[in-house]
């Protein structure tokens, strides 16, 4: 046995004088002190003292005090507001505190500036991004230059166009990648920019993040898979009430028709300038300085403004910004008749071969008979060519100016025309007959030029109307632009427009509107009287 300790020598035994133990741990002597109680005294709360008797119990005078509670300090405690005082009276802990703010980070909406070298420079939040930013940066750049080899012919027009693509680009990866996948989807899109063949022009359709691609991809087969029939147009073709309003000559005058082609030596007022000249021939006309764009209201320093969209000069300061031949344009149903001969289109015939709908397109020069069609483009309803033809003058009628601006027609082109008026709508009668719907944008003008009496027309220029209300409408160059996701008429000063691009253009249009009719609120429009002497688009913005 170990030896005790004697830990317990100086407490009595329990057994005292009956403990059997030989070598007993606790001691056996009878002087030890005996058992003393542990009174600690205490302050009772200030409820209890209400209770109790007025004389207190006795108490050790050098008696320690122990309090009930010890004080929390709060000093370093924050709290958003103070507590009510409501809770302050009946004695209630403060609410719970809540946490303010948004429950989730927003996404990592990236925003741009550029570099003096014309890369985009990407601003993102670092703790929103699921990929580091300075890779994203290196990415963007590589975008940024396979865009800029891409565009190199049309960069000098466009400046800012790759850099915008490329910045729009990224973000599409971005949104559709994790931080593991990121890297190679970036890949992958710099092998298709690759891929893509060099644009011309910016309605090339190269074009375009992959995403643009894609969805004008998805659009066109859409439009191309529909080919239009007389039934779905049916409620959108004028009656002839509208037409009237609209300018349209919906009855042919009963004087007989051609019986003078041109006014060569009269005096005519300028179109132009709007003054009074007399009309000779091209080599023998007067010089005219005009502005050969239209007026339109722009605010300028917080007033609104006329200019002229050609040179942004103030309308009517008077002068011009160009210099041209005097011309002039008719309207009057009776002197448009003597000049050529309206006539209706022919009545259907039990083996016939006119077509259920077509679209049609002019481009119009300046003569001594006045404003005379020169090139006639048709197109069936699924978008085919099938007619294209440039218009010989009648006998006696003198070209004054070829509009080359706006026809795209050039005296070398022009004197290639064999066919006459007359010939050319007897060439139309094959695909074209009274039943025939004939498609067009302000195609009253188009119409009048033929000299033809048609009441089957669908015209986009009343289709898609303008905000400002008649006589405003809206060119075609922005319908095409914002419905269609295309931009036409690009060929500027001297190429002018295509009668063939603005016919399958004016089709489209139409294509787009059957298919989507269902989201589109129509407001017809009611024109101003001021309307029906309009021979040209008006332009508001």
């Amino acid at each position: 046995m170990f030896s005790s300790l004697r830990l317990f020598h100086i407490l009595p035994c329990p057994q005292r004088d009956h403990c059997s133990r030989i070598r007993c741990v606790f001691s056996h002597e009878s002087n030890l002190p005996s058992e003393q109680s542990l009174d600690i005294p205490y302050e009772k709360p200030a409820e209890l003292d209400r209770k109790a008797s007025d004389s207190p119990p006795a108490r050790a005078p050098d008696a320690a005090v122990i309090p009930a509670k010890r004080p929390i300090a709060s000093a370093g405690i924050r709290r958003s507001a103070a507590p009510s005082s409501t809770s302050s009276q009946n004695g209630e802990p403060p609410r719970k505190l809540q946490k303010l703010g948004p429950t989730q980070r927003p996404l990592a909406v990236p925003t741009a500036s550029h570099t003096t070298t014309g890369v985009p420079l990407l601003k993102v939040n670092a703790a929103q991004s699921q990929v580091a930013v300075p890779v994203r940066q290196a990415m963007l750049k590589t975008i940024f230059d396979h865009y800029s080899v891409l565009y190199e012919l049309i960069l000098p027009a466009y400046p800012t166009l790759a850099s915008e693509h490329a910045l729009r680009q990224e973000e599409d990866v971005y949104k559709v990648s994790t931080k593991f996948t990121y890297r190679n989807a970036v890949i992958t899109t710099v092998a298709s920019l690759k891929r893509r063949p060099v644009p011309d022009g910016i309605s090339h359709p190269s074009v375009g993040t992959e995403r643009d691609i894609a969805e004008r991809e998805e659009a066109r087969k859409s439009l191309q898979a529909l080919r239009l029939s007389r039934s779905p147009l049916q409620s959108l073709v004028l009656s002839v009430e509208d037409m009237q309003k609209w300018g349209y000559i919906v009855a042919a005058p009963e004087a007989p028709g051609g019986t003078e082609p041109a006014i060569e030596g009269k005096i005519a007022k300028c179109e132009r300038c709007v003054q009074y000249f007399q009309v000779k021939r091209r080599e023998e006309a007067g010089e005219c300085v005009h502005h050969w764009g239209r007026p339109y209201t722009k605010m300028i320093e917080g007033q609104r403004s006329r200019i002229y969209s050609c040179c942004s000069s103030p309308a009517g300061d008077g002068g011009g910004c160009v210099t041209g031949t005097h011309v002039f344009y008719e309207s009057d149903a009776e002197t448009l008749h003597a000049r050529h001969a309206f006539t209706p289109t022919r009545s259907p015939t039990d083996s016939d071969t006119a077509l259920d709908v077509v679209a049609l397109d002019c481009e119009m020069v300046y003569t001594t008979g006045g404003f005379r069609c020169a090139r006639v483009s048709v197109v069936d309803g699924a978008g085919k060519e099938i007619f294209d033809e440039l218009v010989r003058m009648d006998d006696g009628v003198e070209v004054i100016d070829y509009n080359t601006r706006f026809s795209g027609i050039t005296e070398e082109a022009h004197a290639k025309a064999v066919l006459p008026l007359a010939a050319i709508r007897a060439s139309l009668d094959s695909f074209i007959n009274s039943e025939t719907i004939i498609i067009g944008h302000g195609l009253e003008n188009d119409v009048k030029t033929l000299r033809m009496i048609h009441h089957r027309c669908v015209d986009t220029a009343i289709l898609f109307p303008h905000r400002a209300g008649a006589p405003y409408r809206r060119s075609l160059r922005d319908l095409v632009r914002e419905h269609l996701g295309k931009i036409i008429q690009t060929g500027g000063g001297t190429t002018g427009h295509s009668s063939v691009e603005d016919s399958v253009a004016t089709l489209d249009l139409v294509r787009w509107f059957i298919l989507n009719q269902s989201k589109i609120s129509r407001t017809p429009a009611t024109p101003a009287p001021s309307a029906l002497k309009s021979h040209t688009t008006a332009t508001v913005t």
